[in-house]
């Protein structure tokens, strides 16, 4: 993956670095689609995200989300908490 090289909204290709680890966000990916089968709590939560946005968007944003949270959770030694992730 790599970052765009833009000024005034005009795109003049890529910057030439890469941003993120395309294997981290695969398995990220991976492990949204995962979290949703059997789950109807991130169903609803995936139905409220996409009011806002298309369905491809919406698992990208839910892994990204996964990925900050094992951040988190390795930070600060915690177990996984489903009703802090999901916001109620």
């Amino acid at each position: 993956m790599k970052c765009k090289a833009e000024s005034a909204g005009k795109t003049y290709g890529t910057s030439g670095n890469k941003i993120g680890n395309g294997y981290l966000k695969w398995a990220f990916s991976e492990a949204a689609v995962l979290y949703l089968r059997g789950n109807d709590n991130a169903k609803r939560y995936l139905a409220k995200l996409q009011k806002r946005m298309s369905k491809g968007k919406v698992l990208s944003a839910l892994a990204h989300k996964i990925g900050r949270c094992v951040y988190f959770m390795l930070r600060d030694r915690q177990v996984f908490d489903e009703d802090k992730f999901l916001n109620r």
